[in-house]
């Protein structure tokens, strides 16, 4: 190999690392560097330069290009995205239980709904206060997933009345890409001029669950009345998600409310308890509990990470600005 080497940083959820190799080190030797330095395996790291994947060979046969053959020149800044496998077990973990939930709220969907009265206003205050286009990244895979989750999210009852309620309305929704804004969850521009909501996973292989976009798409609109993180926000964004739960409870009348930060859920049978306790996982349930104590103890594990997963919410939310009072 040649001695001539090659600087890189290659930043990694928000942390930089420096990298020195030869000209002629095959790319393999720079992915092995960087899971000693994230611990990411080779096989699940995706490096982006200048908004393209560097491309590996396409064939085992071909023979493995080298950092220079790559592209990559000394002192360029390349951005990586991936997961390690503990992570990427966790995923997968909850994926499982998500589409157990999600398997739930189907059943949960074919009984008779309860349809609630409208004024005679309302018409147009739907038409008004609404989110007035939505678009995909269309470079993005799987952009008519993306759209219909987009098209879902605005055509959301719950979030619709509470956007009715306080005169909200949205000119875009889209999406915000994970390699544009590492760590962000939600970004809102002008005061709901544009809301970005993140619905694709850090691997770009699947997308995040629904109801917890949703919680986002409901801290961003909260942000059309004040733009820092203040008291008077934190009230405001408590009352939507207080209102979202109460018009979803209304919606299925003569259930049980049970609802946490990422969803809210009211189930009508004891197998739907059942359900929705082992998703939330670890609440330490004995095996002579009734099932009024399990709902009053997955309501506690609910309450308790209330505070910290608000925290986390608001480090994840790229919104700033002058505070505006509302109209």
């Amino acid at each position: 190999m040649s001695y001539e080497g090659i600087m890189l940083t290659i930043t990694f959820r928000g942390t930089s690392h420096t990298v020195f190799l030869p000209n002629d080190a095959p790319l393999s030797a720079l992915h092995s560097r960087l899971e000693l330095l994230t611990s990411v395996p080779p096989s699940l790291q995706k490096l982006i330069y200048r908004g393209k994947k560097i491309q590996h060979r396409q064939d085992d046969s071909d023979p493995e290009p080298t950092i220079s053959q790559a592209g990559l020149r000394d002192g360029i800044k390349v951005q990586m995205l991936g997961s390690t496998v503990e992570e990427l077990g966790q995923l997968n973990a909850a994926d499982s239980a998500h589409q157990r939930k999600e398997q739930i709220l189907r059943e949960r969907a074919l009984k008779p709904q309860v349809k609630l009265r409208s004024t005679g206003s309302s018409s147009i205050s739907s038409h008004q206060y609404r989110f007035h286009r939505i678009e995909s990244l269309t470079h993005l895979p799987r952009p008519e997933t993306a759209t219909e989750c987009l098209t879902t999210l605005s055509k959301d009852p719950a979030v619709l009345h509470i956007m009715q309620k306080h005169h909200f309305s949205v000119g875009l929704l889209t999406e915000l890409a994970p390699h544009e804004h590492p760590g962000l969850l939600g970004l809102n521009v002008g005061s709901g001029a544009t809301v970005k909501l993140r619905i694709r996973l850090d691997t770009y292989d699947g997308f995040r669950p629904y109801l917890e976009v949703r919680r986002v798409l409901c801290h961003e609109l909260a942000h059309n009345v004040w733009g820092e993180h203040n008291n008077n926000f934190k009230d405001l964004n408590s009352q939507l998600n207080r209102e979202v739960a109460e018009f979803e409870a209304a919606a299925g009348a003569g259930t049980h409310q049970l609802s946490d930060l990422r969803d809210t859920y009211q189930p009508s049978s004891d197998e739907e308890v059942e359900a929705r306790i082992h998703v939330l996982g670890g609440i330490g349930l004995r095996g002579n509990d009734t099932m009024e104590d399990r709902r009053k103890k997955a309501l506690e594990a609910a309450t308790a990470r209330l505070i910290n997963e608000e925290e986390e919410l608001e480090r994840s939310c790229g919104t700033s600005g002058p505070q505006k009072q509302s109209g």
